[in-house]
């Protein structure tokens, strides 16, 4: 990737050679290999070559810097923030944040963006909160960082836009959800008032690890699982049986939850209270 001023400056290349199919253009003045694929990251290093002294990345942008290389693509906007009193405009595919202070910047390899707590902080203070939940988990479970961090620094916002909802969000998030369908289905039975469930847990029997199961009520052995769909996998979904049928043998009972049963939970919620109910009178009676 390259400025074409540059390279035409230095003689390296002709502005007619510039134009040929063996250079993508992705920004005025911005070049790259047309062999390479337009990823976020790639349009990130993009805008990076134009930024103005003193910004740096922040929001999606940053999250993908620090690593969460799956929370934007091409055709997200490059979000930048800009040091207070400071203007730029970049033209279309970026989203400029404008400081309200001093903004503290790391560098990522070649690029300066936001902190992880700080980018993290920014992202689940905006749009809708089921989403930002979301975004959270894999946050968490792709390592980036860590949920106690959040919760501190979401605790110690001041009252402004978005504090509400970011400790709203670091309260229901947790660290090991596997899915975003997972994350949904959670949040589902904990807003219905049922106890919150414990995410990826590990089942053993006498001969050691049976499965891992998507949320998990262990107290009573029931497993709540999110079924995906199916792609003509033969041996996926013989594998799943034998796991399903190793989880019976070991004392529990799964509850299997489909795209429509998130669309309309009632029959859902009214299935998992009932299934508690049976299994807490059973406890009670032994």
């Amino acid at each position: 990737m390259f400025l074409g001023s540059d390279v035409v400056q230095r003689g390296l290349l002709t502005r007619k050679q510039l134009r040929s199919p063996a250079w993508r253009r992705l920004r005025q003045d911005v070049y790259a290999d047309a062999a390479l694929e337009v990823t976020h990251r790639l349009l990130i290093s993009a805008v990076g070559l134009v930024l103005p002294a003193g910004a740096g990345f922040t929001g999606l942008s940053a999250a993908v810097l620090w690593g969460a290389a799956d929370v934007a693509g091409p055709l997200d906007p490059v979000e930048v923030v800009l040091p207070s009193g400071q203007r730029w405009h970049p033209g279309a595919g970026v989203r400029v944040h404008r400081a309200s202070r001093a903004v503290r910047l790391e560098r990522v390899g070649r690029w300066e963006c936001t902190d992880r707590v700080a980018t993290t902080v920014g992202l689940v203070r905006r749009g809708p909160e089921d989403d930002a939940v979301v975004l959270l988990d894999r946050l968490l479970a792709g390592g980036m960082v860590r949920l106690d961090d959040v919760r501190d620094a979401v605790a110690d916002l001041p009252r402004a836009r978005g504090s509400a909802q970011a400790r709203r969000v670091a309260d229901l998030a947790v660290e090991f959800a596997d899915s975003p369908q997972e994350t949904r289905l959670r949040l589902v039975l904990v807003r219905a008032g049922l106890p919150t469930p414990v995410p990826q847990f590990r089942v053993f029997d006498a001969e050691g690890f049976v499965a891992r199961v998507d949320l998990a009520y262990p107290e009573l052995r029931i497993a709540v699982e999110y079924d995906g769909l199916w792609h003509a996998d033969r041996r996926a979904f013989l594998d799943d049986r034998r796991r399903v049928n190793r989880l019976v043998a070991a004392g529990w009972v799964v509850l299997h939850v489909t795209a429509d049963d998130l669309c309309h939970p009632e029959d859902l919620l009214a299935r998992l209270r009932a299934l508690r109910a049976g299994r807490l009178a059973e406890i009670n009676a032994r």
